[in-house]
């Protein structure tokens, strides 16, 4: 259907013409048509000249066809008639030609050589309406909208051209076309400069792809097997060599489009440039883009030619606007004529005769011209160069040339004399630097303001990552141009690179279908971006500071709008009436702002915390220029943007700029694998998914080596950079991001791992035996004053909780406060090592003698190691009471024994719920989700909901009490798998219970498979040795039963053969032995010691990686010791009133402080502005320092090559 549409659209919209009066070009007319004459005069008409084969077969009309070859037509008719009565009679295209829709048009293939090139063709008439042909090659043929237009003038007859020359205009070219999207409008036959041209496609251009689009404008009669190209739609084959004798011409095989001009003439020149020059004209009118006041630039170039070309240039150079011309010197006749020319006129008051007659020979001997025709092509070729700036020479026998498609371009930038902003938008849409350096962006060029940042928002749409690069080196302000409504547009783009999973995905969010055209909101990016990180993270684009923002600069725009709109056409009593309506607009944004204000600030950490974030909130509030302020970690937003519509290149461009490089990487490398994920799941192709796997982990390694590379330089700083508080990432930490990433080279790498230690040991300084002097000290609480703790300079780089490093700060008086900053002020940032002289200023005897004895207790029961211990002594006596109560006779009364169990149970319980309550998540069904995915939580509550079960049950009476029973003896199957996760604290224990988990979780095609040998078995068994039974569940228990058994070696030997005992077995009971050896040969043999290859394989890949995984996983052991009160099950409950109190306590103050700034007990590091600013700084130092060593290595490596390779 669609086929036939676009074959009805086609024939209607375009026709051909064919001759309809002859008209006969020979001067002395043959007998027949006097003879005719006489007869007509005397007589009816007489038709025996319609027999007279001379007239048919050497006889032309004006049209160029033989008399013979106008099928169809009576050359007796009146019409005809009424001709031959006239001596001075004229063939005209318009009144003796008639029209008809287009019978040629579809797919030629080329069969000229080893590859067969197809190419699109149609035959229209020369008058065509332009629109429509455009819309032919850009809707129907799929062409890329043309960024410039490279039209090629030449001799249509063969001719030679030097060897250098043929190179040099060949590359450039091929280089031009491809580097800018250019079109190449040729004549398109296999001759003259058309041909070269094509050689010139074949020799530098991909075979295969066809990237450019070189089109062919050729006469439809001047060409050679015309039939063949005849059909509606069709796909023909098309032989390019042609007759040596005949003087048509065959296409040329290396043009990806043809138009075939079809004036109802034949072998005829001509009708094509009409056509050609107004579809020039034409494209010249259509703009790239919008807001550029040039259309489609349009150039000219002249290789070799005639008089016609030198006619043609005269058109271009007087045209309004003039179209820049770019003369081949070298190339022989009209070219080498324009160019002397050219050069030896360029002073116009030294002109003399001697030249004039020199330029006047060069046309009489190129052309073979009289006096006449030579004077008047030289007063041509001097009106050519009163517009010789719009002409440049392109000299490639010179020494000086300069590629070609340099001075095609540059000659463009001359020639039209557009200005800078639109020369700067061809060049980003070329993707031509080299321009833009050179000759747009110089010294003492004057842009207006915006005009730059103009450049940057198609550079960034365009995906020309060079020049984002430039543009930021000539003084474009990302702070300063990045803004809502930029950003916005940014994702709602449709050129360069798209991701189509950013639709789907923000569908999903939104939990709706969303139309094609549908405007991407910031909003829903923050929900996408949340969707794709997972857990807690909350961007800040949904958060309420910037909702307000967001919507307060809707409702401002929108009022603007429709006031404006009410004062042109309402009284200013109905705008007074109307202006309160129009202040209630929209929650949502989908307009274009001009200006946008600062979405959020990071908070500021001082012993005033709370009121430094109120004060925050209301000047946030009440911004009155809220749309002067831009960003403040633009090169972040853009990252994102970069990541999520699949644009690794820029996204590489943005990590390397700015502040926070690598959080950067790990949230890269977090939304990156995400989205493969959700590619996966989607169907889309696979590619996709394998591709930004690929960038994820390029990401992932930038962050591995920019931590590296940190931690060499200082260790301590290097710490820091994983802890802080990241305000502009859901005020997260970059460790934390990293596991939740899953990113196990980065948390198992030295660095991280001695941090972790730091953090659970806490301020406990020990190196040896720590568990020993741990459990010791808890046995015996005296024993803690002896033990040594760390300084507040040794635990400066130690994340900490808010409240936590809020008491430490104004609760411990006796340190002083000048050893905050020992980390950071004893470094030099010059050098990248530390100063060794302030170090022995504070020895650390003194720091542990200022630590007074009550702090010393606190510090020791909030270390999580003590935490660990302390919590398992604790759990282990609860599994031996509960073991005691099950093993024991029940009593109607619960005993002491009993209640303790039941006490510790339910503290435990209450326990998860204030888990629940202060993990990160906002919404209560997040925080239950969020809590519930972690495995053992979900194990404690399967146990929890068990015991309570069984609680209620065991005090009612038999057999409700045994039940009650039965489910304790279940339920403490989980308490001791919980064990399990104690044991993953040590580093040898810890890798089994990964592997155990990796085989559990990947065994369960492989358990299918047996389950299913296992039933065919069992049931067919069953059937034949009991075919009397009656329906009963106890069917389902025997078919398994036994065949489960099998499998562990239990045979059951004495009933292999039913019959053996008992005469009267069911029939077909000799069949069972042979199913049983089949079944253990499949079961026992295949499919268990596949299941142990399986396992084999999961151990070794595992063992490989233990150590890893350990450390990976130490970090969720630490924060879970870190979150927990301090005192143990049942005693809990003391921590949890505790709890409670100081909330009451602090209610008042809670109030003062919005929801989203609330106290989380997550492990950071709040740095003031000065330490912030010091560690960005330093961090920025370790990137440029990475990457000049990659530089390097780089090209050293290359080096290294090139010296192999000479070598060798």
């Amino acid at each position: 259907m669609k086929v036939q549409m676009k074959k009805s659209w086609i024939e209607g919209a375009f026709s051909k013409r064919e001759c309809a009066k002859i008209v006969p070009s020979s001067k002395d007319s043959h007998r027949c048509f006097q003879h005719s004459r006489y007869h007509q005069s005397s007589g009816p008409l007489y038709r025996g000249s319609a027999g007279c084969q001379v007239c048919q077969n050497l006889i032309r009309c004006c049209c160029g066809r033989l008399i013979g070859d106008h099928h169809g037509i009576d050359y007796d008719c009146p019409v005809f008639q009424s001709a031959k009565e006239k001596d001075n009679v004229e063939w005209s295209v318009e009144k003796d030609t008639k029209i008809s829709p287009t019978d040629a048009f579809g797919t030629i293939n080329f069969q000229d050589s080893d590859h067969t090139y197809h190419a699109k063709y149609i035959r229209t008439s020369y008058d065509t309406k332009l629109d429509q042909v455009l819309q032919l090659m850009i809707k129907e043929w799929q062409m890329e909208f043309p960024r410039l237009v490279i039209s090629v003038h030449g001799g249509i007859q063969n001719f030679k051209l030097p060897s250098k020359v043929v190179q040099i205009f060949s590359k450039g070219l091929v280089k031009a076309a491809e580097t800018t999207g250019a079109w190449i409008l040729t004549e398109g036959i296999n001759t003259g400069v058309s041909k070269h041209v094509g050689d010139a496609l074949k020799c530098h251009a991909s075979q295969y792809l066809r990237k450019i689009c070189a089109i062919g404008i050729a006469p439809w009669g001047i060409i050679e097997n015309q039939r063949e190209l005849i059909g509606k739609d069709v796909v023909c084959l098309y032989q390019t060599l042609g007759n040596p004798l005949s003087k048509l011409s065959t296409l040329n095989s290396m043009h990806s489009h043809f138009i075939l001009v079809d004036d109802g003439t034949v072998g005829k020149y001509g009708s094509e440039m009409k056509l050609r020059r107004n579809l020039e004209k034409y494209l010249s009118l259509q703009k790239i883009h919008t807001r550029m006041g040039q259309g489609v630039p349009l150039v000219g170039l002249v290789v070799e030619g005639g008089p016609n070309e030198i006619l043609t240039v005269w058109e271009y150079v007087r045209d309004k606007p003039a179209v820049p011309v770019v003369i081949c010197e070298g190339t022989g006749r009209a070219a080498d004529l324009l160019a002397f020319t050219h050069k030896h006129t360029a002073d116009d008051t030294n002109w003399n005769s001697q030249l004039k007659e020199e330029i006047l020979l060069m046309i009489q001997n190129s052309f073979s011209f009289g006096q006449k025709q030579s004077h008047h092509l030289f007063k041509i070729l001097m009106e050519c160069m009163e517009y010789r700036d719009s002409i440049t020479i392109f000299d490639a026998e010179s020494e000086e040339h300069q590629d070609m498609d340099l001075a095609i371009l540059t000659a463009l930038l001359k020639g039209t004399h557009i200005s800078a902003p639109d020369q700067l938008n061809l060049a980003l849409a070329w993707n031509r630097l080299d321009i833009a350096k050179k000759h747009i962006l110089v010294y003492g060029q004057h842009w207006k303001v915006g005009s730059l940042e103009q450049a940057m928002q198609d550079a960034l749409v365009m995906d020309r990552v060079e020049f984002v690069k430039l543009l930021i080196e000539h003084g474009v302000n990302l702070h300063r141009f990045l803004t809502i409504s930029r950003l916005e547009e940014l994702y709602n783009t449709k050129q360069g690179p798209t991701n189509l999973l950013l639709h789907h995905l923000v569908c999903d969010v939104k939990q709706s279908t969303l139309p094609v055209d549908y405007k991407i909101s910031l909003i829903d990016i923050g929900l996408v971006i949340e969707y794709l990180i997972g857990g807690a993270y909350q961007s800040s684009y949904t958060r309420k500071h910037f909702r307000i923002l967001y919507n307060n600069i809707y409702r401002k725009h929108k009022n603007q709008e429709v006031v404006s709109r009410l004062a042109q056409n309402l009284s200013l009593h109905q705008l007074n009436q109307t202006g309160s309506r129009s202040g209630s607009a929209e929650n949502t944004l989908h307009s274009q702002f001009i200006r946008t204000a600062q979405p959020y600030k990071y908070k500021e950490k001082s012993a005033n915390l709370h009121k430094s974030k109120k004060k925050i909130k209301d000047e946030f509030t009440v911004s009155d220029d809220q749309e002067s302020v831009g960003f403040i970690y633009p090169y972040n937003d853009l990252l994102v943007w970069a990541v999520l519509m699949k644009r690794q290149k820029m996204a590489m461009f943005f990590w390397q700029h700015g502040k926070e490089a690598m959080v950067k990487a790990v949230v890269a490398c977090k939304l990156y694998r995400a989205m493969a994920r959700e590619a996966k799941q989607c169907n889309m192709e696979d590619d996709t998914s394998e591709e930004m796997k690929k960038y994820s982990n390029e990401f992932g390694k930038l962050a591995l080596d920019v931590l590296d590379n940190a931690f060499k330089q200082n260790e301590q700083m290097a710490m820091k950079l994983l802890t802080y508080e990241l305000t502009n990432w859901s005020n997260s930490t970059c460790l934390k991001l990293a596991v939740s990433v899953g990113l196990r080279p980065f948390v198992s790498h030295t660095c991280t791992q001695m941090l972790l230690t730091d953090m659970w040991m806490g301020r406990l300084k020990m190196r040896k035996n720590s568990w020993f002097k741990v459990i010791l000290s808890i046995l015996l609480p005296p024993t803690i004053l002896m033990l040594e703790f760390k300084s507040k300079a040794e635990m400066s780089h130690v994340p900490q909780s808010e409240s936590h490093q809020f008491t430490w700060y104004h609760g411990d008086p006796n340190t002083s406060s000048g050893k905050d900053d020992l980390s950071l002020s004893n470094y030099d940032f010059d050098k990248g090592v530390e100063k060794q002289v302030e170090k022995q200023t504070f020895p650390n005897n003194n720091e542990q003698q200022s630590l007074p004895g009550t702090r010393k207790i606190y510090e020791f029961y909030n270390a999580p190691i003590v935490k660990f211990w302390f919590h398992t002594m604790a759990y282990l006596a609860f599994l031996m009471l509960f073991t005691y109560t099950i093993l024991v006779k029940m009593k109607p009364t619960p005993s002491v024994q009993e209640w303790l169990v039941i006490i510790y149970i339910f503290t435990t319980s209450i326990e998860k719920v204030r888990e629940i309550f202060i993990s990160e998540p906002s919404k209560f069904i997040q925080k239950v989700k969020v809590w519930i995915y972690e495995y053992w939580n979900f194990t404690d509550f399967i146990a929890i909901i068990l015991f309570m079960t069984g609680f209620c049950l065991r005090w009612a009476n038999p057999p409700l009490q045994t039940a009650g029973r039965l489910i304790y003896c279940l339920d403490i199957i989980f308490w001791y798998a919980r064990l399990l996760d104690f044991f993953a604290v040590n580093q040898h224990a810890g890798p089994y219970l990964t592997m155990i988990g990796k085989m559990t979780a990947n065994m369960f095609y492989i358990v299918i498979m047996m389950a299913i040998v296992l039933l065919s078995f069992g049931v067919a068994r069953k059937a034949i040795l009991s075919p009397n039974e009656q329906p009963s569940w106890t069917l389902a228990r025997d078919i398994v039963f036994q065949p489960y058994w099998m499998i562990f070696g239990e045979v059951y030997a004495g009933e292999i053969d039913a019959c053996e005992l008992n005469p009267d077995c069911p029939p077909g009971s000799f069949l069972t032995p042979f199913l049983q050896a089949v079944y253990l040969f499949v079961q026992y043999i295949i499919m268990v010691n596949l299941l142990i290859a399986f396992f084999n394989n999961v151990y070794f890949d595992m063992k490989s990686m233990s150590n890893k995984l350990w450390k990976y996983n130490r970090y969720r052991y630490i924060m879970t010791y870190h979150e927990k009160p301090w005192l143990p099950p049942p005693f809990i409950i003391l921590s949890h009133i505790g709890i409670v109190l100081n909330c009451l306590c602090n209610r008042r103050l809670s109030n003062e402080l919005d929801q989203e700034e609330e106290e989380h007990v997550e492990l950071k590091l709040y740095l003031s502005d000065e330490e912030l600013k010091k560690l960005h700084d330093f961090e920025e130092q370790c990137v440029e320092q990475y990457l000049h060593e990659k530089k390097e290595s780089l090209h050293f490596s290359d080096s290294e090559q090139i010296r192999v390779t000479n070598e060798s």
